[in-house]
C-alpha cells in the first residue's frame, strides 16, 4: 500500500507551505499532490513556484502529481490548467471533466481526484480509455459501495488496469460554490475579500446552536465539521485500495502518517474521539464513528 499526501486545500504564507514540503521530500509518503485546487485568488504561489516544489520532490524521489482546480470560473484559471497539462514532466490531478478532455486531447496521463462525480464502472471504463492511471473515489461513498463497483469493472474486464485511491484523512471537500463563505464570514465581498482565508490555516469550525460542529468552511469549499480518520480501517483495505490520501494539515499530519503505516497490520489501532469521524467509509452517516 502507498500513502499520498493530497493537495493543500488552505491558503498559507509562501515560506511555510515550502517548509512543509522540506518536511514531506524526508517523509514515508509515496505520492505528493501539488497545485491550488480551490481559489485561484490564492497567489502565494505562482505555477513556476509548484513546479520548483515539484522538482524538488521528484529527486527526493517522490511521485509527484500536479492537481488542477475543482471549480473553473474564469479564462485566467484554463490558462493555468492547461499550463499544469503541458508541463510535460508530471501526471495531473483532473478535479474538473475539463481538465480530463485537455489532458485527453493532450495525451497526459491523469487522476481522477475526489472532486469528479464518478459512481460506476462505466465511468471508470470512459476514463481510462481517455488516460485514467489512478482513480481516488468521491469522499462520501463507502467500503461497500467500492466492492460493488469493483465487481462491477471486473465484469468490464477493467479491474486491474488503474489504481483505486481513497480519502482517508483530513476534512471531506463536501460541496463547491461560487460563493466564498470565509469572505463572507468577515462581511466582505468576494472580488474584494483580500484574501482573508490565510488567516485560518484549517479553515472556519461552524457550530451549530447545540454545539456540536457541523461545518468546515474553507473559501468556496465546504468540508466536514469532524476530521475523517480511517487509520483503523488501513488493515481491511489492503485487497482493495492501493493508495491512502492524507488532507495537509500541517505538520501534525506526517505524525498521521506515521500512524497509518505502523496500523497496516491493526497492531497500533487509535480510538478516534469526538472531533473525528469515519462514518461514510461504513455506509453510516458522515459525522459518525465506528471503533473497530
Amino acid at each position: 500500500m502507498k500513502y499520498a499526501l493530497g493537495p493543500l486545500l488552505y491558503f498559507w504564507p509562501k515560506q511555510n507551505i515550502f517548509d512543509f514540503y522540506d518536511q514531506a521530500a524526508s517523509s514515508e509518503a509515496d505520492i505528493i499532490y501539488l497545485g491550488e485546487t480551490v481559489c485561484s485568488k490564492r497567489r502565494e504561489m505562482r505555477p513556476n513556484d509548484w513546479m520548483e516544489v515539484a522538482k524538488n520532490l521528484a529527486a527526493e524521489g517522490k511521485q509527484v502529481v500536479l492537481s488542477t482546480m475543482a471549480l473553473l470560473e474564469a479564462p485566467s484559471e484554463l490558462k493555468v490548467m492547461q499550463k499544469y497539462i503541458d508541463n510535460g514532466e508530471f501526471i495531473i490531478e483532473a478535479n474538473d471533466v475539463s481538465a480530463i478532455q485537455l489532458a485527453h486531447q493532450k495525451r497526459v496521463p491523469f487522476v481522477v481526484g475526489p472532486a469528479v462525480n464518478t459512481y460506476n464502472a462505466n465511468t471508470l471504463k470512459l476514463f481510462l480509455s481517455q488516460g485514467m492511471t489512478r482513480w481516488c473515489m468521491p469522499v462520501e461513498l463507502s467500503k461497500e459501495w467500492l466492492s460493488h463497483t469493483l465487481e462491477q469493472c471486473e465484469q468490464l474486464g477493467i479491474r486491474d488496469q488503474f489504481d483505486i485511491e481513497i480519502f482517508g484523512h483530513g476534512y471531506l471537500p463536501l460541496a463547491y460554490s461560487a460563493r466564498c463563505f470565509t469572505a463572507r464570514a468577515e462581511n466582505k465581498a468576494k472580488d474584494d475579500c483580500e484574501t482573508c482565508c490565510i488567516k485560518y490555516p484549517t479553515g472556519i469550525q461552524v457550530d451549530s446552536q447545540e454545539g456540536q460542529s457541523v461545518f468546515n468552511l474553507n473559501g468556496i469549499q465546504t468540508q466536514s465539521g469532524y476530521c475523517y480518520n480511517l487509520v483503523n480501517d488501513v488493515p481491511a483495505m489492503k485487497d482493495v485500495v492501493d493508495v491512502v490520501r492524507l488532507s495537509p494539515l500541517g505538520v501534525s499530519t506526517f505524525q498521521q502518517l506515521k500512524a497509518f503505516i505502523n496500523n497496516e497490520q491493526g497492531e497500533q489501532p487509535q480510538t478516534l474521539d469526538d472531533r473525528q469521524c469515519n462514518g461514510y467509509w461504513h455506509q453510516l452517516a458522515g459525522l459518525d464513528i465506528k471503533n473497530i
